[in-house]
């Protein structure tokens, strides 16, 4: 922990979260705070749901959460085509305390065969929408998602940043690589109204060169953001850049959040150099957000008004992570297997925070790409490429040489002609002009020696 982290302390009660008046709020800052609330009514309430739940007791916090399980596994049962097949013949599923170590895991390919049957019945399908992800396993998942679903998750992770000592209407720049969170500079008036209203900024961070570096932490000194947030390898490239020319980050800083990636000691420790404020390490998938945040004291909490997690023994790993959302409605995902690794543990934490605590094992620990050019791509980029290409089954890029990428797929059918040619044509516009993909369908992409599946990798030094 950073020794200039703030003491432990319970957060403001409800309601009392509005940075209007908030000696170092500002007038700006409380004016967007109160146009945000207008604009999202929905998303202010919900967070001050969870902000109420967070006052609970720890005993009192887990009876809510076996409450929920309860409530959840038995509307999967009662909704939808999926969980009234494979929940057929257990009894009890309406009970308080369900035994769901009884229940059978849910695997990404479960996921991907029955995609359809898992949606709720009666669903508003004009409303729905499908979202992808490769998570840390090399499959890539699709899953729908609605509007609801959305603003919980910003709900949620409103509530992590206050653990830093942001409050809404206060700046945060967003350091991101997935197409739909970023901004594009041809943004009409009203989604850079929206931006400004949320106070959020996100910049393009699927790749960067030194002039992208150098762009980044001019705007961080002249934006003057409360907080940082992205993947953990570009947010230690920028730390690295700012100290190797000691350049001079806002006092404004507060907190610095990573996600998406393994977080290593060496990057927490050069960012906290750099940007002198906390590090917190955030938790969370695509599919299932908002499972587990650092607190101010440096601990994992998982948020146990939002999963179910496990931690068990499978296929001769220790500790995976299976997770249920008690809030999903629309698509119940239930003991899901995430693909990660980590284990609960006991005890309690100082800071305030009634939610139990865990420690993540390896996992999310893929390559940068790195061009003749000296581009570095963020392995995020080429996840997003096989998005909607529903017969593969694993991939797995691997670089082995400036001009070229290996492909391993493990798929049903082959690519078509035309989607290969499609894939190459992006990568070349995308990456390099030079760049060469070679595809190779193979029966099995092994495993690493921890356990884990990386699904980009680099043997270029």
């Amino acid at each position: 922990m950073a020794p200039h982290a703030r003491k432990p302390g319970s957060l403001p009660p409800t309601g009392a979260h509005s940075s209007l008046g908030r000696p170092g709020g500002g007038i700006i800052a409380g004016l967007r705070d109160w146009l945000h609330r207008r604009r999202h009514p929905a998303r202010f309430a919900l967070l001050d749901d969870l902000l109420r739940r967070q006052a609970c007791s720890r005993d009192e916090l887990l009876e809510w959460q076996h409450e929920e399980l309860a409530r959840i596994v038995a509307f999967a049962a009662a909704n939808t085509d999926y969980y009234a097949r494979r929940f057929a013949g257990i009894p009890g599923l309406g009970e308080r305390r369900p035994a769901i170590a009884e229940f059978s895991i849910l695997t990404k390919d479960d996921v991907i065969g029955n995609m359809e049957a898992m949606l709720t019945r009666g669903a508003d399908r004009a409303g729905a929408r499908i979202g992808y992800t490769g998570g840390s396993t090399g499959r890539p998942l699709a899953f729908y998602w609605d509007a609801a679903r959305h603003e919980l998750m910003r709900a949620g992770m409103m509530r992590s940043y206050m653990g830093a000592g942001w409050r809404p209407g206060e700046r945060i720049v967003n350091f991101w690589g997935a197409a739909q969170d970023i901004k594009g500079g041809a943004a009409g008036p009203g989604r850079k109204y929206a931006a400004w209203v949320s106070g959020e900024t996100t910049l393009a961070a699927r790749e960067f060169t030194e002039g992208d570096l150098r762009e980044w932490a001019a705007f961080v000194q002249s934006y003057r953001p409360v907080l940082l947030q992205g993947y953990a390898s570009i947010l230690a490239a920028l730390a690295r850049f700012v100290l190797d020319h000691r350049l001079p980050m806002p006092r404004t800083l507060r907190g610095v959040y990573s996600t998406a990636e393994i977080l290593t000691e060496e990057q927490r420790e050069v960012m906290e150099r750099a940007f002198s404020c906390p590090v917190f390490n955030q938790y969370g998938s695509r599919e299932i957000p908002n499972i587990a945040c650092e607190c101010r004291q440096g601990n994992m909490h998982v948020f146990t008004d939002m999963v179910w997690l496990e931690s068990l023994a499978l296929d001769g790993e220790d500790d995976r992570l299976l997770v249920t959302s008690l809030t999903n409605r629309l698509m119940p995902m239930i003991r899901y297997d995430i693909g990660d690794s980590g284990r609960l543990k006991e005890g309690d934490c100082t800071c305030g925070w009634p939610f139990p605590l865990m420690e993540m094992g390896l996992c999310r620990h893929n390559d940068m790409i790195r061009t003749a050019g000296g581009r570095n791509i963020h392995p995020a980029y080429f996840n997003g490429l096989l998005h909607g290409m529903t017969a593969i089954r694993q991939y797995q890029f691997v670089q082995v040489g400036r001009d070229r990428i290996d492909l391993n797929l493990v798929a049903a059918s082959r690519l078509s002609s035309d989607a290969l040619e499609s894939l190459r044509q992006k990568v070349r516009h995308d990456v390099d002009a030079g760049m060469m993909i070679e595809v190779n369908y193979i029966d099995e992409i092994r495993r690493t020696v921890s356990g884990k599946h990386r699904f980009v990798i680099s043997k270029v030094g």
